[in-house]
């Protein structure tokens, strides 16, 4: 690292700003308090709220990580979209644990979700596929996601064949395309503060129950 990308990282230090949490006041359930803290993301008005941090276990044994978006929670899963084929698809259909972390820095908050991932029905597929805009779900099918290509070319080449395929009629979801949900086994609510003596609230999925504690940050 340069003497002036150093120094420049430790002027730009900041101390957290924001009041503590009290475990009194979490929730009985993560998934109950997971939506109270994103409706309070949502009312400060935090950019891409629903942006999280997709981390998986590569086939290559490193872990992998990469920004997607939530799109929905059923029955307390976290359900996200992809093509089947990507790295993402292959690492989750060769080893279902994976973890999300939402990030809301104007907040000082983090919530990490650890669990187990598994296909949606193509049923719940079908459905989410629907609402998209048209030109999101032909670009589903024009994009072999992950995969080497030449240049911008090839990909506006092949949105422009869907493009004509489905002209005048419904865009069909492609059989390579779905959702993913995570269900999970622990989450970790993180709330920033003064002098680094930050709140961590964790709670942990045990014998049918969820269990609550705080750990030191």
């Amino acid at each position: 690292m340069s003497d002036d990308i150093r120094k420049f990282i430790n002027q730009d230090r900041r101390d957290f700003e924001h009041e503590g949490v009290l475990l009194a006041d979490f929730k009985a359930h993560p998934v109950a308090q997971f939506e109270s803290w994103m409706q309070e993301a949502k009312e400060a008005k935090v950019l891409d709220p629903y942006a999280m941090c997709l981390s998986t276990i590569g086939l290559d044994g490193f872990p992998k990580s990469r920004m997607v978006y939530l799109r929905d929670l059923i029955e307390g899963s976290f359900v996200f979209y992809t093509n089947y084929s990507s790295h993402k698809g292959a690492e989750l259909d060769a080893r279902a644990e994976a973890a999300l972390n939402f990030h809301w820095s104007t907040q000082d908050r983090q919530v990490r979700v650890e669990g187990i991932v598994k296909r949606v029905s193509e049923e719940v597929s079908d459905a989410y596929f629907k609402q998209r805009p048209r030109m999101s779900q032909l670009g589903a099918w024009a994009s072999e996601q992950s995969t080497v290509i030449r240049g911008r070319e090839d990909l506006k080449s092949r949105l422009a064949e869907v493009t004509k395929k489905f002209e005048g009629k419904e865009v069909s979801r492609p059989p390579f395309w779905g959702g993913y949900a995570l269900t999970p086994v622990r989450f970790e609510f993180f709330q920033g503060r003064k002098s680094r003596l930050h709140d961590r609230i964790v709670y942990q999925h045990s014998a049918d129950e969820w269990k609550l504690s705080r750990v030191s940050p």
